[in-house]
């Protein structure tokens, strides 16, 4: 597959072209990767306005997922998150109303959507009580009865699929209902941008899904920011005619060229050795898992690529088994009291796989601890979410919360799914959660 931005960027640091134009590093310093950081030069294209290199790369992209159009984001998947809500309230259906209906477990970049986009979230809950904050399954029927409670449809259904935990939601159960409904499916598959090279696929658009955004730098050899906005072919033409305008919305005017050539690079890879290392990768995992499974070790999630500790259950608490990780030199992505969770890639090697077995390889798992079924604290709506992340606040202390209302959304980061929303008022559910994961303080609103 070609790699037109990358060549362009290859042939111009090797022209020996006087840069007199960003950046001021003008090509050389001592970080040596100046050379190809420039900026919308002639014949550079422009990633808001894209009609030539950039453009072909993401028709490109677009071939490899299956997509009607794929768009770069060097903004990572929160920027592409904004702009797909922005998107689906943009082009919702004569008596859809402005409202979001979406799974709990959203990343904090959806909430300062709803401020600076102004529409109304409605929570999917989970269905019965979960073992982490992290984790909002939804059901078909459930989903089919919150819509048939709403006076109109949404403009939009939301899920996050995997979640930080590595739990994939029933995307094509979930897809069929929303489109009987006549709204579209969203999904923040930020941690999922491969899933669509495993045979068969397990991507969200190969699944029903209308739009979602993948980072591709979570899971796939991209620099940090690099994330995609795909659009279903089945989706409202409008969606892919307005995409790069609602992108601009939330993007820096300066996007960084290491990063969309990095973008443009992983193109290559996909369509060559990509698919074979992922897989391999994903095989490997398995492995270890019932290796480990078969020692004691319980765990949690379905995501091929990941590898979620459910440390509780092994008698562990998560944070002591991050320790004992990193002792036997492994960084883990993600741990709390509960779970510990590591990543693997396509660039994972045997050898890594086996540094991580080795480490916990020596640990004894115990009796399982007691972990009390927590649900997320369904605050009061005493606010708009605009209104209260734009309102005069202070700083608390979380234990001196309660009754406040939430301004900035809190959130134990990482990750960054809320444990209040803003304009909510905090109740006894959300300080329980608070003293749980670790929040010592809160935002709320000045008082008059």
């Amino acid at each position: 597959m070609t790699t037109p931005l990358a060549d362009f960027l290859r042939a111009y640091a090797a022209s020996g072209t006087a840069r007199l134009h960003m950046p001021g590093h003008k090509g050389s310093g001592p970080l040596g990767c100046e050379a190809w950081d420039i900026t919308e030069i002639s014949g550079a294209d422009s990633l808001y306005e894209a009609s030539g290199i950039i453009a072909k790369s993401e028709q490109n992209a677009a071939v490899l997922f299956g997509s009607a159009a794929t768009f770069y984001s060097t903004g990572g998947s929160s920027q592409c998150i904004k702009a797909m809500l922005f998107l689906a309230l943009q082009n919702r259906p004569a008596g859809a109303s402005p409202v979001i209906l979406a799974a709990r477990n959203v990343h904090k970049s959806f909430v300062h959507a709803a401020a600076l986009l102004d529409f109304e979230p409605v929570w999917l809950w989970p269905e019965g009580r979960t073992g982490s904050l992290c984790a909002c399954p939804v059901t078909a029927a459930g989903l089919e009865k919150a819509l048939a409670s709403l006076p109109a449809p949404p403009a939009a259904v939301y899920v996050t699929s995997p979640d930080y935990l590595g739990n994939l939601q029933d995307i094509p159960a979930l897809a069929g209902v929303c489109h009987r409904y006549g709204t579209l499916l969203l999904v923040d598959n930020a941690h999922g941008a491969y899933l669509r090279f495993l045979s068969p696929s397990l991507h969200p658009l190969d699944q029903g899904a209308d739009l979602c955004c993948g980072s591709a730098h979570k899971t796939l050899p991209v620099l940090t920011g690099g994330a995609y906005l795909h659009i279903s072919k089945t989706a409202p033409t409008a969606l892919r005619e307005n995409a790069r305008a609602a992108l601009a919305l939330f993007g820096s005017t300066s996007p960084s060229y290491l990063t969309l050539a990095s973008l443009d690079l992983c193109n290559a890879y996909l369509a060559g050795e990509g698919p074979k290392r992922i897989q391999a990768a994903a095989y490997g995992l398995a492995e270890v898992k019932r290796e480990l499974s078969a020692r004691g070790w319980s765990f949690a999630g379905t995501e091929p690529l990941k590898l979620t500790f459910d440390a509780s259950r092994s008698g562990w608490e998560g944070f002591a088994l991050a320790d004992l990780l990193r002792a036997g030199g492994v960084e883990p992505e993600y741990a709390d009291r509960d779970f510990c969770v590591l990543m693997a890639s396509g660039s994972t090697d045997e050898e890594a796989l086996g540094i991580a077995a080795r480490a916990v390889g020596a640990a004894v798992p115990g009796p399982a601890r007691l972990r009390p079924a927590r649900a997320p604290a369904m605050g009061e709506r005493a606010a708009s979410v605009r209104e209260a992340l734009f309102a005069p606040q202070e700083t608390v202390p979380a234990e001196k919360s309660l009754g406040r209302i939430c301004g900035a959304p809190t959130v134990a980061c990482p990750p960054a799914v809320p444990v209040a929303v803003s304009g909510e008022r905090i109740g006894e559910e959300a300080l329980a959660l608070f003293r749980y994961y670790g929040v010592e303080a809160v935002d709320v609103l000045r008082k008059r």
